[in-house]
């Protein structure tokens, strides 16, 4: 009982701090996403310094950080990226490395995340087939081009 109060006492602190911040400097901060991902940081660099922490607490906030990256990637894929496919592949590799962390398995976390990435990279790009809405603007560039 002691770890949850002591992890949703750290999530609505750090979330205090980050929505007093946000107000103050005018940031584009979600205050409680750096709440929860600001806790599972404290606790996985405690249990790297020896203290013991809840690996249960730990395992839910990374999953939870999991699914919130892959819906903030989702609201800014480009048109022609199946969102679909995105979170099908990002979060069950976004799992593997949040075990990586609990874990704490470190090779592991460092080629996930490099997976990651990649594959974040690889969604981010437009995609290569033209869209109608380029070849319009291909054909009204070729139009003004000719008539002046």
């Amino acid at each position: 009982m002691t770890a949850i109060l002591a992890t949703t006492a750290s999530i609505l602190a750090i979330t205090g701090v980050a929505w007093a911040a946000k107000r103050l400097l005018r940031l584009p901060l979600c205050p409680i996403c750096l709440g929860v991902g600001g806790t599972w940081l404290w606790m996985v660099a405690a249990r790297e310094f020896g203290y013991t922490v809840d690996a249960t607490m730990l395992a839910i906030l990374l999953g939870g950080s999991v699914a919130g990256i892959a819906y903030q990637v989702e609201k800014r894929l480009p048109a022609g990226r199946s969102a679909l496919l995105w979170k099908t592949l990002f979060i069950p590799l976004g799992f593997v490395a949040a075990y990586a962390l609990a874990a704490p398995r470190w090779a592991l976390l460092g080629t996930v995340s490099v997976a990651l990435l990649v594959l974040t990279a690889f969604f981010m790009m437009a995609p290569g087939a033209p869209t109608a809405e380029s070849e319009q603007v291909e054909e009204l560039k070729k139009k003004m081009q000719e008539c002046c």
